[in-house]
């Protein structure tokens, strides 16, 4: 019988298991999304809500709780830092999963996994850049715009070894 087994074990000891848990929580709160299968993902998700209630609370004794856990002081100064202000009104629920396709290889249901207050980081506009100057030919007359020279492109190896071994078929 199965009582009082909560959790899944996903073909992992224990401490395998504990080294997945912690290192995806950081991800998720490093980065506020990760991409993992939906079995991680459900087996995360009441660990995540846990660290994050206690991080509400925001006393010294649940940060050491949380350190303790973690074991990343970058990432448990980002929850009680980043993270727990944009959550403050929450009582629970503080993740969601957005499904994604299967996986190719071993047809698994992959899940974006997200906080919902995340914050939406502005992107900054890009700098523009200088446009290149075209490569002008030495022969042309210092009036005239020479014809571009047309830059030599690099082949990689595996490229020219293929054709060495598989030779082009010419028609006629």
């Amino acid at each position: 019988m199965r009582h009082r087994k909560k959790g899944k074990k996903l073909n992992r000891n224990i401490k395998q298991r504990k080294a997945l848990f912690k290192s995806l929580i950081k991800s998720l709160i490093l980065n506020q999304e990760i991409k993992t299968s939906q079995a991680k993902a459900k087996a995360i998700k009441p660990i995540i809500d846990k660290l994050i209630t206690k991080a509400k609370i925001g006393s010294l004794a649940n940060r050491r709780q949380v350190l303790a856990f973690l074991s990343d002081k970058k990432a448990v100064n980002h929850l009680f830092d980043v993270i727990v202000p944009q959550v403050k009104k929450r009582t629970s629920g503080f993740t969601r999963f957005i499904r994604l396709a299967n996986r190719r290889g071993d047809n698994t249901m992959m899940v974006r996994m997200e906080l919902v207050d995340k914050k939406a980081e502005k992107l900054a506009p890009k700098a523009k850049t200088p446009a290149k100057k075209q490569p002008v030919s030495k022969t042309a007359p210092a009036g005239k715009i020479a014809k571009p020279v047309k830059q030599k492109t690099k082949k990689g190896f595996f490229a020219r070894k293929l054709k060495q071994i598989i030779p082009q078929k010419r028609m006629p």
